[in-house]
């Protein structure tokens, strides 16, 4: 679960797969180009990976201060 700062401010991130912005494996929360913004507190997909499943490397990068982090789920 994500949420924005503590007043409620907006946080933008970056998310990457293998180094490199997602793609065809963007989730409905991110862009292909791997861009998103947290806007309330809720669970997002950030990734959706397609094909058959392999180890990957998983990045965010919060663009803004502020973003609160409470739990990430993979599977």
């Amino acid at each position: 679960m994500l949420a924005p700062t503590k007043d409620g401010t907006p946080v933008r991130f970056q998310v990457n797969l293998d180094g490199i912005a997602p793609g065809g494996n963007c989730g409905v929360d991110s862009t292909v180009d791997g861009a998103g913004q947290i806007r309330r507190p809720r669970l997002y997909q950030l990734i959706r990976q397609k094909g058959p499943v392999e180890t990957r490397t998983f990045e965010i990068e919060f663009l803004d201060s502020g973003a609160q982090a409470f739990v990430f789920t993979f599977g």
